[in-house]
């Protein structure tokens, strides 16, 4: 007997499952690029990253724990060493406004397909991975003293997904 891919438990085609798997990922180089910052605090901005969507796999949401243990398959496991790549593009809004886009057909997929719990708990999870992103490094400062935590920026992403997403 073949074994279906997840996706099809859900209903989603192969190219839906791909936006919902690739999103959170966007998610973290977006809200780390929001804010220009040095290759250590990038560092661990993906890594606090890549720790939310790991910690996905535990979510109560069928939907979250799927995509999370799909992207930590096709990544690496943080807590086995795995890190995502410093994605520093030079001018950051294109991508960034690319993953808004990309997070408002997510949430109207969500709504066509899943009930209103699955659909929330995959926009919240995508909300709390840019939060935990933008409080991971602060930014300003010197030698990591002083700064803000998250900067205006970094605010501004932050609560232009949350918009998207309606949550």
């Amino acid at each position: 007997m073949i074994e279906q891919p997840a996706y099809t438990g859900f209903g989603f085609s192969d190219e839906e499952w791909g936006l919902l798997v690739g999103l959170p990922q966007s998610v973290v180089t977006a809200a780390s690029a929001a804010e220009s910052d040095s290759t250590r605090r990038t560092m661990a901005e993906n890594a606090a990253g890549l720790e939310t969507i790991s910690a996905g796999r535990e979510s109560a949401s069928p939907l979250v724990a799927a995509v999370a243990g799909e992207i930590v398959t096709r990544v690496g496991d943080p807590e086995a060493g795995a890190e995502l790549p410093v994605i520093a593009p030079a001018d950051p809004q294109p991508m960034i406004d690319d993953v808004l886009v990309r997070a408002g057909e997510a949430a109207a997929l969500l709504a066509a397909r899943v009930d209103e719990g699955q659909a929330g708990a995959y926009k919240h999870w995508l909300v709390e991975i840019a939060e935990q992103v933008v409080g991971a490094a602060s930014t300003g400062g010197i030698l990591g003293i002083g700064g803000d935590q998250v900067s205006d920026s970094e605010r501004r992403f932050r609560d232009r997904l949350s918009h998207v997403l309606n949550d």
